[in-house]
């Protein structure tokens, strides 16, 4: 049997997912494949490059604080169409290089460039051509059953993959690739069961994030995480009823760019899947 796991994006939350792939590991469940969307894909990729779950944790405390607080884009001045006719980013936007470089580096440590070089596991990251509204699968195995080729990518670098599926509108600028311009997966595709499945995974849990509740104590931050997290469950219905187990971790109001909770948000991971651990084995077991 083939079990697939697709993982969610959510911002710094999305260390949660390795300490959910860590309890995973601790009672020997063993992943084939892996998907993962935005923050999803920097776990997914590094999960599938043979990183464990713990070393990922790690290189999370190591590089978050430079990928969320350096490398602005220069600020712009005046009226333009920015995103199709010249190659500026709009104000105070993060380029997202960091994040590439950051990447293709931990990516060279196994003699991997490109996502095609990936070997360990199949793996699939979405991301959306804002030009063309289109989703894109950035992968190392492009499924034979696809009825469209060219929506599968195998040419790209780890770095621009996970950068292109990260691009979260509104703080990261578009990701161009070729003739693309990238955003977040997010956008069309939050937690990608239906791309894993189509990998050949018998079983796929997915992995996603509960949407904060707000009260009168609430600042814009936790208004702001709310909605996000409200559409993403809402654009993946289909690929959650699709899915073999949903498990959904409650991050505590831990915000897009949260890094003082990545230690809290490992350990909700964590104890997501050891308090679903008996009914998770008994899905994966349901043949």
């Amino acid at each position: 049997m083939k079990l697939g796991v697709a993982l969610s994006g959510g911002g710094i939350r999305g260390i949660a997912h390795a300490g959910a792939l860590k309890a995973l590991e601790d009672n020997d469940i063993h992943i084939n494949i892996i998907g993962g969307t935005s923050s999803g894909s920097l776990i997914a990729a590094l999960y599938a490059m043979g990183y464990s779950p713990y070393y990922i944790y790690i290189l999370f405390k190591k590089y978050a604080k430079d990928i969320v607080e350096i490398n602005s884009a220069p600020i712009i001045t005046g009226i333009g169409n920015f995103m199709f006719n010249k190659k500026v980013c709009m104000s105070g936007l993060k380029t997202g290089e960091s994040l590439e470089d950051a990447y293709n580096n931990i990516a060279i440590r196994k003699g991997i460039k490109k996502i095609a070089d990936i070997t360990k596991m199949q793996i699939v990251i979405p991301s959306v051509d804002v030009k063309t509204s289109k989703e894109y699968i950035f992968t190392n195995s492009i499924p034979k059953e696809s009825t469209d080729k060219l929506q599968y990518i195998t040419d790209i670098s780890v770095g621009k993959a996970v950068r292109a599926s990260s691009s979260f509108p509104g703080i990261f600028c578009p990701c161009d690739f070729k003739t693309h311009k990238f955003l977040d997966g997010g956008i069309l595709d939050n937690i990608p069961v239906l791309e894993v499945k189509k990998q050949g995974a018998d079983k796929v849990i997915a992995i996603n994030f509960k949407a904060d509740d707000v009260d009168e104590n609430s600042n814009m931050m936790d208004i702001a995480m709310r909605t996000i997290d409200i559409m993403g469950n809402k654009i993946s219905e289909e690929s959650l009823k699709e899915s073999d187990f949903v498990l959904t971790i409650s991050t505590d109001k831990t915000g897009l760019l949260d890094i003082e909770k990545l230690d809290k948000c490992y350990q909700y991971g964590y104890q997501a899947v050891m308090q679903n651990l008996e009914e998770i084995k008994n899905k994966i077991e349901e043949i």
